[in-house]
């Protein structure tokens, strides 16, 4: 009943967000087009429900071929990469807005973890039973690590909220996932931490460690 009620609310929250958020997301389009060399989306292979992968898209809102530049998957305060129009975007998550047709189809949903680039935490037979438990609800465009510090986490914290949630939906089923929306709108209003943290304070966890050296690794 759970993943019937939660496919429902994705279905009606995905249509009803492409309609009448379709105008805005067409002059975004043009904005891209306009201001800035290369493809209006992008698109990126990310792991799923159970480690499948899927290709998640997002409007550009840095210079093509970004992840080959600079700092790779990372972006900070200030990173060049990213362009006039893609500043805007990224502030107030416009640039997530294309992963509702991701919800439409059915490879993502409108809660739960944000899911990770394929090479991002490094090789899927590596993880640890902790870090596989994320996987066991579909991706989400917010969640509860979205609405708890953001991009300002370490991926070790990320995990954690995102393993609660797991245990929270489990419980409380889509009740859990309209809360989550409701805290998302003041989050996107507010447009706090909508870039990666240079590096928390105090010593870099495990996986955090991990991922940057993933990250690195790829784009060399």
């Amino acid at each position: 009943m759970n993943a019937m009620a939660k496919r429902l609310l994705d279905i009606v929250g995905s249509v009803l967000g492409l309609l009448v958020l379709g105008p805005v997301m067409i002059v975004i389009a043009i904005m891209i087009k306009a201001t800035s060399a290369g493809p209006v989306f992008f698109a990126q292979d990310r792991i799923g429900l159970r480690g499948t992968h899927f290709s998640m898209l997002k409007f550009r809102s840095m210079v093509d071929n970004a992840e080959k530049q600079g700092t790779g998957l990372f972006s900070f305060e200030g990173d060049p990469r990213i362009t006039r129009v893609g500043h805007v975007l990224r502030r107030k998550s416009l640039d997530e807005l294309p992963q509702l047709i991701n919800v439409l189809t059915g490879a993502m949903s409108l809660v739960g973890p944000r899911p990770p680039v394929t090479y991002e935490l490094g090789p899927w037979e590596e993880y640890t039973p902790e870090m596989r438990k994320r996987f066991d609800v579909k991706p989400g465009i917010t969640g509860l690590a979205q609405v708890s510090g953001r991009n300002d986490l370490e991926w070790d914290d990320k995990i954690v909220f995102d393993n609660r949630y797991v245990d929270l939906y489990a419980r409380w089923g889509v009740l859990i996932d309209l809360r989550i929306l409701a805290q998302t709108v003041w989050v996107v209003l507010a447009g706090k931490n909508t870039v990666e943290a240079e590096k928390a304070e105090g010593p870099e966890g495990e996986i955090a460690a991990r991922a940057r050296e993933a990250g690195r690794g790829k784009q060399e």
